[in-house]
């Protein structure tokens, strides 16, 4: 099957604004582009595709927002964001589902500033502090009592022994406890997807007559999410559960006979999304790594000049995972070729 072209309505010089969607006139443009290309329900698919588009929301793809990912190009993600649109248009017959996932936070959470204080009272200043074992333990940072009644069922003394089996938890695995500045807060403009991307895949459900999926991750106040299908830390200082894998979405995505990953940030939860699935792929059986294709022109990597650029640990994994089975794929590649 050849390429689609694209639509008269996408517009890649605006991937990098905020606007409101026209559903209605997008509703009917995809109908009437559904007839003209003779593209079937999704339904009708012989063989099953999940597009998984991790985290393509304002907060880390629009200039100006609080963690844009602007790679090393400085705006990468709004280029990624170009090639992931064209991508779904030109291969939307092909595509049966595209699953979203939502970074969602509110104020008090474990990885803002307001959660944590230094002996002058005065909460991490600037982006992307580092909070160690050694810090909690010497004082150098400690919990905000203010906070104490803001996480039901748990006192002071709780919050204060989870901060340090947290960090300890943390720093024994992949990274250090990382405050970042107030992001994707729920019900901001941070937290909405990006216009063209949201455009796009509206356009999908009407044309395929398919539902998107949604996921929600990032909300629980005690851990962070980096990945879609499991929180950093699952239990409390007690042993308790704290949180849960995301077993639903993981037989989901298992169930198709091929997913395809693309979004932001490469180096953080596109990749650590991917590290699970390849986890939870291989405890079931080590050939369906080989139907997961990561979009590797559609992602990118956190960099911040002068600060830190994680664009060879971003590399990296990606290298990993090829070796595991994995495919590195470009947008520009039809899909019914892979």
């Amino acid at each position: 099957m050849s390429l689609l072209p694209l639509p008269p309505h996408f517009a890649p010089a605006r991937v990098g604004e905020v606007w409101r969607v026209d559903y209605e006139g997008r509703a009917r443009d995809a109908e009437a582009w559904a007839r003209e290309h003779e593209i079937q329900p999704a339904s009708t698919d012989r063989r099953r595709v999940c597009l998984v588009l991790v985290d393509c929301q304002n907060t880390f793809c629009i200039p100006g927002h609080e963690l844009f990912v602007a790679g090393r190009s400085g705006n990468a993600a709004v280029e990624d964001n170009v090639r992931l649109c064209e991508f779904i248009y030109r291969n939307l017959p092909l595509l049966t589902q595209i699953a979203l996932t939502m970074d969602t936070h509110s104020a008090i959470q474990i990885f803002h500033p307001i959660f944590w204080i230094d002996e002058s009272g005065e909460h991490p200043a600037g982006a992307q502090t580092i909070i160690t074992p050694d810090d909690v333990e010497r004082g150098v940072w400690r919990v905000n009592p203010a906070i104490a009644g803001s996480v039901p069922g748990r006192d002071y003394e709780w919050l204060s022994r989870h901060a340090l089996h947290y960090v300890r938890t943390l720093s024994a695995g992949r990274y250090p406890l990382m405050v970042w500045p107030y992001h994707a807060m729920l019900g901001g403009v941070g937290h909405a997807l990006v216009s063209a991307v949201e455009e796009a895949v509206f356009f999908h459900g009407i044309a395929r007559a398919a539902p998107t999926r949604f996921e929600v991750k990032g909300s629980n106040p005690l851990t962070e999410n980096y990945s879609v299908l499991s929180p950093e830390v699952l239990d409390g200082p007690d042993g308790a559960p704290i949180a849960t894998n995301n077993v639903k979405l993981i037989e989901h995505l298992l169930d198709f006979d091929a997913v395809i990953v693309a979004g932001q940030a490469k180096s953080h939860c596109v990749a650590w999304s991917v590290q699970d699935l390849l986890g939870e792929a291989q405890a079931r059986d080590p050939d369906l790594a080989g139907r997961v294709y990561l979009l590797e022109d559609c992602t990118s990597p956190v960099v911040v000049p002068d600060v830190v650029d994680f664009t060879e640990q971003a590399d990296e994994a990606f290298g990993r995972f090829a070796e595991a089975g994995m495919h590195l794929v470009r947008s520009t590649q039809p899909l019914d070729t892979w």
